[in-house]
């Protein structure tokens, strides 16, 4: 009896140990090394657009040709904007003529000022001689040293002394006044070369927009316009896709995804050249998960969410295959979810040499 009790102990710990083990091995076939998702080679795509209403003259580009940020690629009519630009500088050379010629009538009435206040002074210093030879000539009349005829020709020198400088005096308020308006015709001149320079600026800013330039470095994807159609603001004359951000997006579920770092190693495997190893790395992780239950409640369902995962391509590797880059294309993207471990050989980087 003791004996079977002792047999049924030890099958029972076996058993134990065995489902130990099992449960083991499990745990660690859930938690894999590497992980792998369909997707396709990606790329954004941006649009070069009119700035402004008008007759598309001509497209510089052709479909798959190769742009830099900055180049002309195609260019709107300005016969319109080059006659407003011809007719505001027109404009300005006539106020800067008129900025001179009013600078000149200022100067002149300055000077004219000038000499009427040295008039003033003569006038003055003949006030006050006058003055006193009048005084002097009132005092000699009544002791008799003098005869009435010579008071009488002090007294209307006198006189005269003080009209001319009144006359004096009134031709310098009168100055003063034609200076003001000097000054005004020459603010008037002014603002209007300050505004015929605001419109040549902003006439030249309107031709340059008619200059329909790549905004990034890409390559032309679709001509979407020809020359000669009339556009609307925003009409749409090119696509380009932007070469400088390749990428393949997939989709990993939540076990797989929550092991993701940004940063972590990628490879890209393309259907059309299944021998090629591309290497990438995880530029975004999705904080939301896709395909989410309005519920999720059992442990099976939470493994059915999936978070959206993008390994971008480095844009340098991208410049050195450019011309092999097909947009589009499908393939199957792997990473590593435990860097510890090394890539196996058939997910080492495989590239062909660059043309």
């Amino acid at each position: 009896m003791t004996r079977r009790i002792w047999l049924t102990i030890a099958a029972v710990a076996g058993m134990s140990l065995v489902a130990g083990l099992a449960v083991r091995q499990l745990g660690q076939r859930r938690a894999p090394s590497f992980a792998s998702g369909n997707g396709r080679l990606e790329a954004m795509d941006v649009d070069v657009a009119a700035h402004a209403a008008g007759r598309l003259a001509q497209v510089d580009v052709r479909e798959g040709d190769r742009v830099r940020a900055g180049q002309i690629v195609a260019r709107m009519d300005a016969a319109a904007l080059t006659a407003d630009l011809h007719q505001a500088q027109a404009e300005l050379a006539q106020a800067e003529a008129a900025i001179a010629s009013a600078r000149s009538l200022l100067r002149q009435r300055l000077s004219e000022e000038r000499e009427t206040r040295s008039t003033i002074d003569e006038r003055l210093a003949e006030l006050r001689l006058a003055e006193r030879r009048f005084q002097r000539s009132r005092s000699l009349l009544a002791s008799g040293a003098i005869t009435q005829e010579s008071f009488d020709a002090d007294e209307a020198r006198r006189l005269t002394a003080q009209a001319s400088l009144t006359r004096a005096r009134d031709a310098a308020r009168s100055a003063g006044a034609v200076i003001a308006s000097a000054r005004s015709g020459l603010q008037a001149a002014e603002a209007s070369r300050a505004s015929a320079l605001a419109r040549i600026e902003r006439i030249q800013a309107d031709r340059n927009e008619t200059l329909l330039r790549a905004p990034t470095d890409g390559r032309v994807q679709i001509r979407i316009a020809e020359p000669g159609e009339t556009l609307p603001t925003g009409g749409k004359v090119l696509n380009l896709l932007d070469l400088s951000d390749v990428f393949m997006t997939f989709y990993l579920p939540a076990g797989e995804a929550g092991r993701l770092q940004l940063g972590s190693e990628a490879r890209l495997i393309l259907d059309a050249a299944p021998e090629l190893v591309i290497p990438a790395r995880v530029t975004y992780v999705a904080s939301a998960a896709q395909f989410t239950p309005k519920t999720v409640e059992t442990r099976s369902e939470r493994q059915t969410l999936m978070f959206r995962i993008k390994a971008s391509v480095e844009p340098a590797l991208v410049r050195r295959y450019e011309r092999g880059a097909k947009i589009g294309m499908p393939g199957v993207a792997w990473v590593r979810l435990d860097p510890a471990v090394p890539w196996p050989r058939r997910l080492q980087v495989k590239l062909p040499p660059p043309p």
